[in-house]
């Protein structure tokens, strides 16, 4: 009877720590989610509102009528590719993979398809390059300015120079991967411009086994392919973060 208050006791208090550690894991689980998806959404939506801009300036404002020339995410959300897929990948570890709607494109406005379609196209990609260079710049700036808090290890300046590594990362993934010449990636549409015209049509006749077969080479990790050419493209900036750091 004597021991029965203080074996209660510890008893609670595991009860009590394991489920603050719960907690704590689930908020560390939250954190490191939100991390990857909001540089991610961001990518997406600016890369969207690239194309808009582009093809506006082209002489179609297709995406500004339907309220697509804008950055919030809901305009551009697409729910499987957007948040279902991603957030996945985030969770459980398997290849980054993901996509927002499309952004409407009336060729019958364009003044020159053929070359306008490429740079509304290539407007995609180049956009996620240029979040890439920005995030580049602020990285080496970070390290620049606050290079003692992170050898001390404080984790605000920490977290923020995780999140910026992450951001490039993303941004050149997107670039990477979107620049694949198969229907419907940006990358058949900017190649578009140097074949000819009943090329280009049968290959976007052949846009939906195109599309399988990018989700097929998703399924089996094939993505993982383009990792090497996106790591590359990543040394670079990583290379302009450093060049700003020591300058």
């Amino acid at each position: 009877m004597g021991f029965s208050g203080p074996i209660l006791d510890t008893g609670l208090g595991v009860r009590y720590v394991f489920s603050h550690m719960q907690k704590l894991d689930l908020i560390a689980t939250a954190f490191e989610a939100l991390k990857h998806f909001v540089p991610f959404l961001f990518a997406l939506c600016f890369h969207e509102y690239a194309h808009g801009w582009v093809a506006r300036l082209r002489g179609d404002r297709t995406a500004e009528i339907m309220g697509r020339l804008t950055l919030n995410p809901m305009a551009h959300a697409d729910v499987i590719g957007t948040l279902v897929l991603p957030l996945m990948s985030i969770v459980s570890g398997i290849p980054f993979f993901g996509w927002a709607k499309p952004v409407p494109v009336d060729e019958r406005n364009l003044k020159n398809p053929r070359v306008d379609m490429f740079w509304i196209a290539f407007a995609g990609p180049l956009s996620n390059l240029l979040l890439a260079l920005i995030g580049a710049v602020a990285l080496g700036l970070l390290v620049r300015f606050f290079a003692p808090a992170l050898m001390a290890g404080q984790a605000g300046v920490e977290q923020i120079r995780d999140i910026l590594v992450i951001f490039i990362s993303i941004n050149v993934f997107l670039a990477v991967f979107n620049m694949i010449p198969l229907h419907p990636l940006d990358g058949a549409k900017v190649l578009a411009r140097f074949l000819p015209e009943r090329v280009n049509e049968q290959l976007e006749a052949w846009s939906g086994y195109t599309s399988l077969l990018l989700l097929m080479i998703f399924v089996s990790g094939g993505i993982t392919l383009i990792a090497g050419p996106a790591q590359w493209v990543r040394n670079l900036f990583m290379i302009v973060a450093q060049g700003v750091a020591l300058t």
